[in-house]
């Protein structure tokens, strides 16, 4: 392997990449990145009310530890930020960087292989029906004490499917020439699989 080999792998919210890059960064000894945190930080200063741009700026790694990170409120959060051009410019350096680190790096994300990584040797695009993915991440909040409705996790999800597919900056889609990986029906196991076929196969 390359001594900046890069994993690009996007998709929608409860697809399964972050499961599934942390998994190959850890199977093949890369650093991994989920992007998603850094937009959730930045979220999260704006629910504190910290303007977005100035939030993403200023954004440190003490931020990205928080464990009001991967909340509600703060995917919400999130996805509201993550549609105003500024914010993500401000966020794009620092994607870039890490994904050219020595030894290699996976990034998962929305738009890492068809903005921050166009150049990523291995592009996957991880899916799966928004049915499937409210019930996987109704089973964590629930699972974390959160009380909500799996009807009001499935119009989350909707919700944030639709804002960022459409979003004018860098929509959620699959790049070109990314493999997609449908995990509808798919164990976790058979799927990280499957990435770690498509990672040897451009090795």
């Amino acid at each position: 392997m390359t001594a900046s080999f890069t994993i690009a792998i996007d998709g929608p919210a409860a697809a399964g990449k972050g499961t599934i890059s942390k998994a190959v960064a850890a199977e093949l000894g890369l650093g991994h990145l989920d992007t998603g945190l850094l937009y959730r930080a930045v979220g999260v200063r704006v629910l504190e009310g910290i303007p977005a741009i100035e939030a993403a700026r200023t954004l440190t790694p003490e931020d990205l530890a928080r464990p009001d990170l991967r909340g509600r409120e703060a995917a919400q959060a999130a996805s509201k930020v993550a549609v105003i051009a500024e914010v993500r410019a401000a966020l794009v350096d620092f994607q870039r960087a890490f994904a050219r680190r020595a030894g290699g790096a996976v990034l998962d994300g929305r738009d890492i292989g068809t903005v921050i990584c166009p150049y990523a040797e291995v592009k996957l695009f991880v899916t799966a029906s928004a049915e499937v993915r409210a019930q996987r991440r109704f089973l964590e909040l629930s699972a974390k004490g959160q009380s909500i409705s799996l009807e009001e996790v499935l119009a989350d999800v909707k919700e944030r499917d639709e804002r960022d597919m459409n979003r004018a900056e860098a929509p959620l889609k699959p790049a070109e020439d990314a493999v997609v990986i449908d995990t509808s029906a798919l164990s976790i196991e058979a799927a990280i699989a499957l990435a770690l076929q498509e990672v040897a196969a451009h090795r």
